[in-house]
This record gives structure tokens, sequence and C-alpha cells, in this order.
């Protein structure tokens, strides 16, 4: 990369990824700021300015290469490389989460549920077992997850983040509905899907105050 990266280019740089992987699903070579912008919503010189800060590869007059743009950027967000994730939470989230075929295809790898439910438990299941929780301390470290989900009620959410990074782990993705307390070494990405939801609420009471 060229330098300093902004946040707000952090955070564009998935739409990015998908939108050039599309493009090159639908065999286009190169694409000009102007169509990449519209695609993204955003102006051509925006677009110029966030792939220059990430160090740009495209030529004036030419465009960007969909291709070669696409793995530069998979590259910078660590997807050109397998995680191995284990999933605290056996129930309709952690069972979501480990179905989804598209985390697979990117690298993001599901080895193992832990749960407290004897009724979800199944540690000889050829897939992905079902260890107990109690058994955190003893199965985590052979497994060599780099990536804890959390999946869990929030009263459990806090202390299971404590044990796994206790374990080593330095990545959480959590999806129980509380904000974790976690020394600046984790790396924690929370997802609050009824925030998601509130937002999407207040847009459609900004556009149709009336509830029209």
């Amino acid at each position: 990369m060229s330098g300093y990266v902004s946040d707000a280019v952090i955070r564009r740089l998935p739409a990015y990824y998908r939108h050039l992987r599309e493009l090159e699903e639908e065999g286009v070579k190169q694409i000009s700021s102007q169509d990449l912008g519209e695609r993204m919503q955003l102006t051509p010189s925006q677009i110029r300015q966030d792939i220059n800060s990430i160090g740009g590869l495209g030529r004036q007059g030419f465009g960007y290469p969909v291709s070669a743009l696409k793995e530069h950027i998979r590259e910078i967000m660590g997807l050109n490389r397998e995680h191995r994730m284990v999933i605290l939470g056996a129930g309709r989230m952690g069972n979501a989460i480990a179905n989804y075929p598209h985390f697979r295809r990117e690298g993001f790898i599901p080895v193992a549920f832990f749960d407290n439910d004897p009724e979800r438990l199944n540690p000889d299941a050829e897939e992905l077992p079902v260890y107990p929780v109690e058994e955190l301390e003893k199965r985590l470290p052979e497994l060599n997850a780099a990536i804890a989900v959390i999946a869990v009620p929030a009263e459990a959410a806090q202390e299971l983040a404590e044990r796994v990074y206790a374990l080593g782990v330095r990545a959480i993705w959590n999806f129980a509905q509380v904000d974790l307390h976690c020394p600046r070494d984790l790396v924690v990405q929370n997802v609050h899907l009824s925030e998601s939801l509130y937002i999407l609420s207040y847009r459609m009471n900004e556009m149709w105050p009336e509830g029209k």
C-alpha cells in the first residue's frame, strides 16, 4: 500500500472486493473509475482517491484491471490465507454461520462448535464436532483457530471472550448483543443485528415521516 489508509476506505474495501469479483465473473477485464463509481455509488474522483491510497493499479485512459485489483484488495484484507474459526454457541445463529458456504470459499473455515446444551453436543461428528464449553481450555489449543465466533446470549459473552483470549485467540466476531471489554491486542468485530434494523427504521421514518 502507498501509505495511510483511512477508516472510511477500509470500510469500503469489502464492497470493492464484492463488486470486482462480480465483474470478474461477468468476464469484465477493465473498468473505468466512472463505471466502478456507478456500481459503488461513489464519484469517479473518490474511486481514484480510494484506489490510489491502497497502491492503485490503474492507468490513466485505461481504467483498472479487474482481476488484478480484486486480488490486490483480497491480499490487503488477508483473504489470501486460511482463517480457522471456532463457534461458541451451536444454536440457530451459530449454525447459520457454520453453514454459510461463502465463508469457506473465502478461507474462513469453521472447525468446531462449543456449547453447554447437552442435546446439542456431538464431539464425534465428522464435519463439525460440538464440544462441551467446559472443554474449551482442553480443545481450543489443538484446533489452531485464529478466530472465535461468539454466538451466545449476552450474559455469557464476556466470560467466553476472556477465556479464548487467555488461550491465545486474538480475533473475535461477536454476535452477542453486548459490547465486550477487551485488551487492546484483541481485535473485535461486533455484529449487532438489531442496530441495522433500527437504522433501516430511521431511514424509512426520514423518507416517510407519517408512515406512508
